[in-house]
């Protein structure tokens, strides 16, 4: 099975408040996960706003690296389109990004990782995973950000290329390094 991380999911993992992510990712190869043209612009975008757009852009880089990337091509732009005016008609209608993003999903047999499942849902055929609603019941209910947090990839001092494994485990990412490095 292929995986397409959507933007919010990216944006959660890179800030470590998605514990959730993290552990299903390191149970994953980087060939069973795939990104899009359309995160990376809408990543990108948010890089070029943040504080720091250079290292914000360096780690995101870095991140993504090992994920094959998916275009928006023809064929999605055909699909887009059927499904715009499907969800138009039936008064249901998504964001622009999102419909893009849904279409690459359909149109290369993924399953969409989301936290938007209220929004990507409403779209017919969509293959949905919500890796943080996944989180233990008792990580819910002690309600501590902390607690199950993963170690901000934005707060690697050299890149995240830098980041020391002996770090990581105290941070509690284990194996972290296999999805930050190339393979």
């Amino acid at each position: 099975m292929t995986y397409l991380l959507d933007t919010n999911v990216c944006i959660r993992y890179l800030n470590g408040r998605a514990p959730g992510v993290l552990q299903r990712l390191q149970t994953l190869q980087p060939v069973e996960i795939v990104v899009c043209s359309v995160v990376k612009a809408e990543l990108f975008y948010g890089s070029q706003r943040s504080h720091d757009p250079a290292r914000s852009l360096a780690v995101q880089r870095q991140f993504l690296q090992p994920y094959r990337s998916l275009p928006f091509d023809d064929a999605v732009a055909e699909l887009a389109g059927v499904l715009r005016a499907q969800l138009a008609q039936s008064g249901t209608p998504i964001g622009p990004y999102d419909l893009q993003i849904a279409a690459i999903a359909l149109t290369n047999g993924c399953t969409l990782v989301t936290h938007n499942v209220r929004e990507f849902g409403r779209v017919p055929n969509l293959a949905l995973e919500d890796w943080e609603a996944a989180r233990s019941d008792d990580e819910i209910a002690a309600g501590s950000r902390s607690a199950g947090r993963a170690e901000p990839m934005g707060n690697c001092p050299s890149k995240m290329a830098s980041m020391r494994r002996d770090s990581a485990s105290s941070a509690g990412l284990g194996g972290v390094s296999q999805f930050i490095h190339a393979p």
